[in-house]
């Protein structure tokens, strides 16, 4: 390994992650656009990460080899559409 490409790995290593809050209020602000993808059958256009994380707070689930929204995901798709209406 070069030594550029080692200080740049351990610079990255030491770097915070990225806030829980923040990425979590990312997905709960990207969990609409993904219930709309699902509503029209393109599940693949959603990123893996972003399933991964949507499955992993519940707000997603796999149902027979299919992705669909879960109670408490659409709970919170409807918190925001009353937050942007009011």
């Amino acid at each position: 390994m070069s030594r550029a490409a080692s200080e740049s790995k351990s610079a990255s290593a030491g770097a915070k992650p990225a806030d829980p809050v923040d990425h979590k209020e990312r997905l709960r602000l990207a969990l609409p656009a993904a219930a709309e993808l699902l509503r029209l059958r393109q599940a693949g256009r959603i990123a893996a990460g972003d399933i991964e994380a949507f499955v992993a707070l519940n707000w997603l689930e796999w149902h027979g080899g299919a992705l669909r929204l879960t109670e408490t995901g659409s709970n919170v798709c409807s918190q925001l559409t009353l937050a942007r209406r009011g």
